[in-house]
């Protein structure tokens, strides 16, 4: 087993000891590599080599130098993933942001932790779902707009 260390702010840490208690843990060691495996598993649900569509939910605190001119050249270097943004106020100095995402499952992964690592954003998370490419479009489908891809849910 190895040792890592983290450091956490006083209040975080309180919060931290007030949520493992609650939830029945012995110690911030257990939570922590519950938290770890958790991450890990999550990172496993959608091949990277397929497509999905998600959604990435994160809060930022807007008066962090440049953050949100960050987060928007962010976005729009990536614009062929973002299918749209949706921002909200939430006090003075924080603002939530949800990003509907859609393209292969390691370009949005990879988006999203390029936010999530931004100094200023917590909370980040991104939900994905599996999606099948389904071609069986245009008009011998019966559809009368111009040729286009669909993404199916896989439906597992």
């Amino acid at each position: 087993m190895q040792r890592v260390t983290i450091s956490l702010e006083e209040t975080l840490a309180e919060a931290f000891d007030s949520l493992i208690a609650g939830q029945g843990y012995e110690s911030r060691s257990e939570a922590m590599r519950d938290l770890v495996r958790k991450a890990i598993a999550e990172r496993q649900d959608a091949s990277p080599d397929g497509d999905c569509v998600g959604n990435l939910s994160y809060v930022y605190n807007h008066h962090v130098r440049a953050l949100a001119q960050r987060l928007t050249e962010i976005s729009h270097e990536h614009h062929d993933l973002v299918v749209a943004t949706f921002h909200v106020h939430l006090d003075h100095d924080h603002c939530l942001e949800s990003m509907m995402l859609k393209g292969h499952t390691a370009q949005v992964r990879a988006l999203a932790d390029a936010i999530r690592a931004e100094r200023g954003v917590r909370f980040g998370e991104l939900n994905l779902i599996a999606v099948a490419p389904n071609g069986d479009h245009g008009p011998e489908a019966g559809h009368k707009h111009v040729r286009h891809e669909h993404l199916t849910p896989e439906l597992g």
